[in-house]
C-alpha cells in the first residue's frame, strides 16, 4: 500500500485525521509504525485518531438519525446489512456502539443504522467515546509494537523501512480479508416465523 505510506510521509498528522474520520485502520497502523521510526509522535497519533474516530462515527450517527431510513430503503444492499446490524442492536446496543469500529465493512454503515434506530444521542455519544478510546491506542499501538518487533529481528530498520511498511500493510490486509470472509460466511440472523394465529 505505497499510497498510504506516501500520504503519511507527505501529510503526517493531517493524513491521520482525515483517514480516521473514515475506515482508517490501515492508515492508523502505518502511522503507528511511522511513530516507531521517529517520524511522528505516537501520543499525538493516538489523540488525533481518538478525536477523528469519535467525530466521524458521531457524524454518521447524525446522518442516520436524519436520513437513515430513506437511505436504507433506497439501497437494497444496504437494507440486507441493516437487518443484521439492527438485529444485533436490539440485543447488545452498548456493545455494538463500542465495537462497530472494529467490524469490517460496517464502520460507516453501522453508525448510520444506529442513528436510524433512534438510539438516544447521549447514549451513543458515551459509548462512541469509549469505543474510540479503546480503538485508537490499540490500532496505533499495533503498528508501533509490530515495528519494534521487526527492529529487534532486523536491527537498524532504516535500511529496511520500505520492506517493513510492506510487511505491516500485508499483514493487516490478510487480517482484514479474513474478517471479511468470516462476515460473508456468517449465517444470517434468524427471523421469527410469521404469526399463524387467526
Amino acid at each position: 500500500m505505497p499510497h498510504i505510506t506516501q500520504l503519511i510521509v507527505d501529510y503526517g498528522y493531517l493524513a491521520v485525521f482525515i483517514g480516521c474520520l473514515l475506515e482508517g485502520e490501515t492508515l492508523l497502523v502505518m502511522a503507528g509504525f511511522a511513530a516507531q521510526q521517529g517520524h511522528l509522535s505516537l501520543a499525538a497519533i493516538i489523540a488525533i485518531a481518538f478525536a477523528a474516530g469519535a467525530l466521524g462515527d458521531q457524524l454518521f450517527y447524525w446522518i442516520g438519525r436524519a436520513w437513515g431510513p430513506l437511505l436504507i430503503a433506497r439501497h437494497p444492499r444496504l437494507h440486507k446489512r441493516a437487518g443484521k446490524v439492527a438485529g444485533l442492536l436490539q440485543r447488545h446496543d452498548a456493545k455494538l456502539i463500542v465495537g462497530v469500529r472494529f467490524m469490517y465493512g460496517v464502520r460507516i454503515l453501522g453508525p448510520i443504522i444506529i442513528g436510524a434506530s433512534r438510539v438516544a444521542p447521549a447514549r451513543f455519544i458515551a459509548f462512541n467515546l469509549l469505543g474510540a478510546a479503546i480503538w485508537a491506542p490499540l490500532v496505533a499501538g499495533a503498528g508501533y509494537f509490530f515495528g519494534h518487533a521487526l527492529e529487534r529481528m532486523l536491527g537498524d530498520l532504516e535500511h529496511f523501512e520500505a520492506l517493513a511498511f510492506a510487511l505491516i500493510a500485508a499483514s493487516f490486509g490478510v487480517y482484514s480479508l479474513i474478517k471479511s470472509r468470516r462476515a460473508h460466511s456468517a449465517k444470517p440472523l434468524r427471523e421469527d416465523p410469521p404469526d399463524s394465529r387467526p
